[in-house]
């Protein structure tokens, strides 16, 4: 994504980041509280702030393995909706999508790969 316009990178970023949150609200309920999006070739790196969802903050202190479990399937169904998402609304071949939260922090790193160039 490295030799394209810096007006379709914003358009692009725009595009994303609007899809990121709208999966984020469908799956828990709230926005992200950031997002900051970097492209490098066929890859897209999303960093984003999130707020825990507060059942499950209230679960980790008593039930911390149920809230990793939870939490890794929620993931996974956020992948899987924002692949579509990607794919369906921005015609564009999504590779694979990596995925990372850590709700002491309420930090996650999001990585895209894209099947093709863009």
């Amino acid at each position: 994504m490295s030799t394209i316009s810096t007006h379709f990178q914003h358009t692009f970023k725009k595009d994303l980041a609007f899809l990121y949150n709208r999966v984020n609200q469908e799956i828990y309920g709230v926005g992200v509280k950031k997002q900051r999006i970097e492209t490098f070739d066929d890859r897209v790196i999303i960093f984003a702030q999130h707020k825990r969802v507060q059942a499950l903050r209230m679960l980790s202190k008593n039930f911390h393995h149920l809230t990793i479990s939870v939490d890794s399937a929620l993931i996974a169904e956020f992948k899987s909706l924002f692949k579509g998402q990607i794919e369906s609304t921005l015609k564009l071949k999504v590779k694979t999508i990596l995925k990372d939260y850590d709700p002491l922090t309420e930090e996650a790193c999001t990585i895209i790969y894209f099947a093709e160039y863009t």
